[in-house]
């Protein structure tokens, strides 16, 4: 079986981390090979880039920076861990990849859509996921779940920018839905493995 490349995508707070740890543990004890990783991160390189990027200090970074340091960490990502991963035959679970660009730099930072797609296309050597999970939650509620921790620069933004990163995430399954599985992020977390499951069990039958 060639590898399945699988992605979680969603605001603050949506709860995508769990379901990565359950998705890994389940897909480990019923024999399957997986490499796990996040955006942004992964290879020591993306690392650096994720501490420049979620840097609270780091307040002046321009939305140009900030769309050129995150596709510069996903290049290097991509090229170093997740294509050879792949290639491999392994599943490969990714906290974020691109179409976290789309919704945050695209439908919060307001930057053109052509260029984010151009880039990324570049940036990726044109590799797109099998699979995005959206687990879908109110912004608010998201907000509520992350308030007891210290935010990162992006997860300080406004109310108003993480509404809008929600509404291109809608927008982007809509226009995806041969890969987006769109999962209610308020359901209870065992809840939401079991929807996960059921899908990844039925596309592994599938291939």
């Amino acid at each position: 079986m060639k590898g399945i490349f699988i992605t979680f995508e969603g605001v603050e707070g949506s709860g995508k981390s769990s379901q990565v740890k359950l998705l890994e543990q389940y897909l480990q004890q019923h024999g399957y090979d997986c490499f796990v990783t996040r955006e942004p991160g992964g290879p020591p390189i993306s690392e650096a880039i994720r501490s420049l990027l979620l840097d609270v200090n780091n307040s002046e970074m321009v939305p140009e920076t900030e769309l050129l340091l995150y596709l510069a960490s996903r290049a290097q990502h991509t090229a170093q861990w997740i294509i050879p991963a792949l290639e491999q035959g392994k599943i490969v679970i990714c906290d974020r990849y691109t179409d976290s660009s789309l919704a945050y730099q695209g439908g919060g930072r307001k930057l053109s859509a052509d260029v984010i797609n151009a880039l990324t296309t570049f940036a990726t050597r044109k590799l797109e996921p099998d699979i995005t999970y959206l687990l879908d939650v109110d912004v608010e509620v998201g907000q509520q779940r992350i308030s007891n921790r210290t935010l990162d620069r992006l997860e300080e933004e406004s109310l108003n920018f993480h509404k809008q990163v929600r509404q291109e995430y809608l927008k982007l399954a809509n226009r995806h839905k041969n890969r987006y599985i769109i999962i209610d992020g308020s359901l209870g977390v065992q809840e939401i493995h079991e929807l996960i499951v059921q899908h990844i069990k039925t596309h592994i039958r599938s291939l």
